[in-house]
């Protein structure tokens, strides 16, 4: 069929067929399909949706399109875990160690920031010689030997997909969710996963601001995933305000390095990492329970088995070998860091979080444009969580800069993102809700 015709029955509300999809999505990946057409097809299937069988035979199509990875060499459950972004959102680093050090194996494909949020793959590059692109016997060599990896999307993994979401971010169509739904998936599906869990986000700082487009998203995602073989629950988490008290790259690293050693015990952070490790660990197999599943992950914390396993991610994908013992010496500090106070006394009652991501951005922790450079070093720090107490002049934070002009900004700007009121605010749920398979 030709790709015209593909477009007009879905431009008239048609089914499509696994295989004239599958034709599509070849066609727009050795390039006999116009970026017009494709464009065309994004727009089509934005106004109208697709039907879940639809959106499994787009999202195994894209998956198809590049080399889908075969661990059957390895003898742990395959899992892994996908956030659809937020602001102090470092779960990734401390999840896929405490999971491996549980038994699992974690071949995780991360990215970059994207808009407001941060990105993994940018945290990552905080460390000297962390290579986030590694050979692929690199890559599987660390996943056997240590259990996880944490690395970037090569050209070979869904190559479709990149094409697609150039196109579709050009073109008005990036929130349909189908096309999020496969663009998501295809990259998991092709590390070639037999479990996921998906941290889906919902509030100021995350991408769906409602509970219903969040809920949407994530039944979408759950079913096109168990759908396509792999089995998935998704969790619908808080992001109105930062997970982390650190948002930045080089912070959040010395963050994750932090908690990794005990220092975040008893924080919300604390309490999203284990319960998405549960929720590895009873998906794939290894526990029956969530209760069971959340104490071995808690172990694998305490007993600093997990920290063991970040460093010896860190140090087979190229970084130092001591990074654990002397993050000081590798994480380059900001040359000014400045507290932020607290302009009256009260309780933390509100944040503006996808302002705060935005004001990292500023600092030059993130990108205006995909070509721009980063700045790992800055940032902020020592985040208060909402419903704390604080007295004017006390501090709130800390900014992180590369000069004095941008530091004295900066603090103004965290400063004007807090809302502090007389009384404190009703406490809100760390996880709203759970869908399942």
């Amino acid at each position: 069929m030709l790709p015209q015709e593909t477009i007009r029955r879905k431009r008239n509300g048609e089914l499509l067929t696994r295989e004239e999809i599958a034709r599509f999505i070849a066609g727009l990946t050795d390039g006999s399909v116009s970026e017009g057409q494709v464009a065309a097809f994004a727009m089509a299937v934005w106004f109208n949706g697709m039907a879940r069988e639809e959106t499994v035979a787009l999202t195994l199509a894209m998956r198809d399109s590049g080399d889908v990875l075969d661990w059957s060499d390895i003898d742990r459950p395959i899992a892994d875990k996908h956030s659809t972004g937020g602001v102090g959102d470092n779960v990734s680093l401390m999840l896929a160690p405490i999971a491996a050090a549980c038994g699992l194996a974690v071949p995780m494909i991360s990215g970059r920031g994207l808009g407001h949020t941060g990105g993994t793959l940018d945290k990552l590059e905080s460390i000297p010689g962390y290579t986030i692109m590694p050979s692929a016997e690199r890559f599987r060599r660390t996943v056997r030997e240590v259990g996880c990896a944490i690395i970037g999307q090569t050209a070979d993994l869904a190559p479709a997909d990149k094409r697609l979401y150039a196109i579709r971010d050009v073109t008005a169509t990036v929130d349909s969710v189908p096309l999020i739904t496969a663009s998501i998936l295809s990259k998991k599906l092709a590390a070639g996963l037999r479990s996921l869990v998906l941290d889906v986000k919902v509030g100021n700082g995350a991408f769906m601001a409602e509970t219903s487009e969040a809920e949407t998203l994530a039944r979408s995602l759950v079913a096109v995933a168990n759908g396509a073989g792999v089995t998935t629950a998704a969790l619908i988490t808080d992001m109105n305000q930062p997970l982390a008290d650190a948002a930045g790259n080089a912070v959040e690293i010395a963050n994750c390095i932090a908690f990794l050693k005990g220092g975040k015990t008893g924080t919300r952070l604390e309490r999203i990492v284990l319960a998405f490790a549960a929720e590895m660990l009873v998906l794939s197999g290894l526990d029956k329970d969530i209760a069971a599943a959340e104490g071995r992950a808690a172990t694998a914390l305490s007993s600093g088995a997990a920290a063991e396993t970040f460093g010896r991610m860190v140090q087979a994908l190229g970084g130092p070998a001591d990074l654990m013992e002397r993050p000081d010496a590798y994480l380059a500090p900001a040359p000014v860091i400045r507290p932020v106070i607290a302009p009256h006394s009260g309780y933390l009652a509100a944040c503006d979080t996808r302002g705060l991501g935005l004001a990292v951005i500023a600092l030059g922790g993130g990108r205006s444009r995909p070509d721009d450079g980063i700045d790992h070093r800055v940032g902020f720090d020592r985040l208060l969580p909402l419903g704390t107490t604080v007295e004017k002049g006390e501090e709130i934070g800390r900014v992180h800069a590369a000069d004095a002009e941008s530091a004295a900004h900066g603090a103004a700007r965290l400063a004007g993102l807090y809302r502090i009121a007389p009384e404190a605010p009703l406490p809100s749920p760390d996880i709203l809700s759970r869908i399942s398979g």
